[in-house]
């Protein structure tokens, strides 16, 4: 800290330009966007809210053609929460206006790699077979916060809820690498803000998530890791005790575009290569991918189906109107 004079001679304590102000100067930045993103998102927030609450009165009832067709849609709101991302809007709002629940339909086509079909046999299986007071464990490598993140709450209070899962474990980012990361900070901010909502069942949902935090079945970790400059298949020898937590986990959700660029170590690899191959033996556990394309990369698709969208679309790997679900590991 040091001293500055002011123009009528009295002083005030100013803040260096090092990395400790910058950081602290983005941060804050970065809070009062993701603050924005989630106000401006709140009709479609408390449509998603309603539709859980809905949900979870008849959730014990439902068969498992039904049960499984709700982890779908709540996997694909999950999938097109990742659309809202201020690092690719450039400062414009990238709020969610609509609610994605009327449009999954028409969004499916634009799906290039749909492996949910694993995802649920992987967990479905688990369920069936597990004993009583065994653990299934989800994890969830977070990516944007406001409206994304709450399409990735109420996705985990479903796996709760539906017992495909009895606990999730959560990773944000210790600093925003880019604008929208993740951090407990805006973790926890959420689910008060969602909690205080003067909407009822917006409100139950805030509750719910308070009291999943509180009795240990949602968990939130940080790690430096995610904010260094490594690809994932590093990671452990670079974070050997976040790839020994990672092992925990009968499934691994990471969500957006960064963490796909670290997964598969952000090479220019043929569209054709297998997801397996690229991760360059990165396996802690079954995982998949969960992002709408917005870098330049993508592996694992039909051999011609990136040649014929770039010749319709040029720009079709950054826009973020194409999404995956792109899974590895036994099922």
């Amino acid at each position: 800290m040091t001293a500055m004079e002011n123009q009528d001679g009295s002083t005030h304590h100013g803040c260096l330009w090092n990395a400790t102000c910058i950081v602290e100067f983005m941060k804050q930045l970065s809070r009062e966007s993701k603050e924005q993103n989630f106000f401006e998102s709140l009709e479609s927030i408390t449509a998603l809210c309603v539709h859980l609450q809905e949900l979870m009165k008849t959730v014990e009832n439902l068969d498992e053609n039904q049960l499984k067709n709700e982890f779908f849609k709540l996997l694909q709101i999950s999938l097109w929460g990742n659309k809202c991302d201020l690092s690719l809007s450039g400062g414009e709002s990238s709020s969610q206006k609509t609610s994605i629940i009327n449009s999954l339909e028409d969004l499916k086509p634009f799906i290039l790699v749909n492996d949910m079909e694993h995802l649920w046999s992987l967990l479905s299986n688990r369920k069936k077979t597990r004993e009583k007071a065994s653990i299934v464990r989800v994890d969830i490598v977070l990516d944007n916060s406001g409206f994304e993140l709450v399409t990735d709450l109420t996705l985990a209070n479903f796996l709760l809820s539906s017992k495909l899962a009895t606990e999730i474990h959560f990773y944000g980012k210790m600093i925003p690498w880019f604008v929208s990361d993740t951090t407990i900070h805006d973790f926890n901010w959420l689910i008060e803000q969602v909690k205080c909502s003067d909407h009822k069942w917006v409100s139950e949902c805030g509750v719910n998530w308070e009291n999943y935090v509180k009795t240990g079945r949602w968990v939130y970790h940080d790690h430096i890791f995610w904010t260094l400059p490594h690809e994932f298949c590093a990671m452990s020898q670079v974070a050997p005790d976040l790839y020994a937590e990672l092992q925990k986990a009968h499934l691994i959700l990471f969500k957006g575009d960064l963490n796909y660029r670290k997964l598969t170590g952000d090479r220019k690899w043929e569209f054709t290569v297998p997801f397996h191959q690229a991760l360059n033996g990165f396996h802690p556990a079954p995982l998949c991918s969960i992002r709408t394309l917005k870098a330049e990369i993508q592996v694992g698709l039909q051999p011609g189906q990136g040649e014929q969208l770039t010749a319709s679309e040029p720009n079709w790997l950054t826009t973020g109107k194409y999404g995956i679900f792109q899974f590895d590991g036994p099922l």
